[in-house]
């Protein structure tokens, strides 16, 4: 195992010493990697489609050689695999072009053979639609040497305040036992509702931004246009379903004949729902507090500092932008305190950290590609 020394450790966001640094990072997207820097000042970043980018290329960008990083960390863009798309017959039979991104990463594990790597995509991907993508992703890292997992996990079973569910995959090239992070928090949802005692009770959406209220407003924040009025009428935590023959407003949609997102408000005494890269104008969540407009009440969208809380990012993180650029790279994303938890799970795996009652010792800096 090679290890990238630092004399002086680089600190994570919260400002506490961390098992890695990030020693380069890539994305198609330059306002991604324009906001990375912002927060991750000496990160070399490479810009481009990853299908044209050489595994030496990273290294090189990195300062490393082969089998010298600790782990590679990717999220191929789940558009291929998301529920959202299966209008598309292509993305429901699973020939979307870009689903190929997948054997990018395998491509990129392969060549730069780190100690571990992580995957992270949407549920939908485990789907029986996908059976075969998915097969071969696993069946392709096992070929280029790694023993390797995967577990569907909810990000409000780790602090989170968010009902976001996503598929992790993980490895070690030494073919080690893999670990998956055990639930901090436990509550009900919408599929299960039974809950764990013995954990701490999920996080709330007003536990987590109510002291943001009544803030700052953010333009184009008001929900206006054909259903401002109907979607102001909902009451928190309820959607469209309020304005079925089922509901208490009035009779406009048929039971369940729109996604669960449309028109959502927060419940604020459970965690919200899973915050979107690229909602349409009226999929949710949306505040459960109405505001004050000069013709009435209407409904608003979440601000940015909302986001950042419900994707547990600092509140000293910088992200700037279009509102749009900015929700896109936060629904991206993968929450913050989830992927402390995967993470550091697989690095007690590999010895980069040792757990014990008293907490993790840290051992010194690894590199993260």
């Amino acid at each position: 195992m090679a290890v990238e020394k630092c004399a002086e450790p680089p600190l994570v966001q919260d400002r506490t010493p961390g098992p890695y640094r990030i020693a380069v990072a890539t994305d198609y997207d330059r306002k991604a990697l324009e906001v990375l820097r912002l927060n991750f000042r000496s990160t070399p970043t490479i810009c481009g489609d990853i299908r044209s980018i050489s595994s030496a290329e990273l290294m090189d960008a990195a300062g490393i050689g082969l089998g010298e990083a600790g782990l590679v960390i990717g999220g191929p863009p789940c558009t291929p695999f998301s529920k959202s798309g299966f209008w598309l017959e292509e993305k429901r039979e699973s020939r979307d072009p870009d689903a190929s991104l997948l054997d990018e990463f395998v491509r990129v594990v392969g060549e730069c053979q780190p100690q571990g790597f992580v995957l992270e995509n949407v549920q939908a991907l485990t789907y029986r639609t996908h059976a075969t993508r998915f097969s071969r992703l696993l069946r392709g890292l096992e070929d280029v040497g790694y023993s390797v997992g995967f577990k569907v996990l909810i990000a409000a079973d780790f602090g989170v305040p968010q009902l976001r569910r996503r598929v992790f995959v993980i490895g070690r090239r030494d073919r080690g036992l893999l670990m998956m992070p055990q639930p901090t928090h436990s509550g009900w949802s919408e599929r299960d509702k039974s809950v764990d005692l013995s954990r701490l009770p999920y996080v709330t959406a007003k536990e987590a931004i109510g002291d943001l209220l009544p803030g700052i407003p953010e333009d184009g924040e008001i929900a206006e246009g054909t259903f401002g009025q109907h979607l102001a009428e909902v009451p928190a935590g309820e959607n469209y379903l309020w304005h079925t023959e089922r509901g208490g407003g009035r009779n406009m949609w048929k039971w369940r004949s729109r996604y669960w997102t449309f028109l959502l408000k927060l419940d604020p005494d459970r965690p919200a729902s899973t915050i979107q890269a690229q909602p349409g104008p009226w999929v949710g969540p949306f505040h459960w507090d109405n505001v004050d407009t000069p013709s009435a009440p209407r409904a608003r969208r979440l601000r940015i500092p909302e986001m950042k809380r419900l994707m547990t990012f600092p509140d000293s993180f910088e992200i700037d932008g279009r509102r749009a650029d900015v929700q896109r790279q936060l629904g991206n994303a993968v929450p913050v305190e989830l992927g402390k938890a995967v993470t550091r799970s697989l690095a007690i795996s590999l010895g980069h950290l040792a757990s014990d009652q008293h907490g993790v010792v840290l051992p010194d800096q690894l590199v993260l590609v």
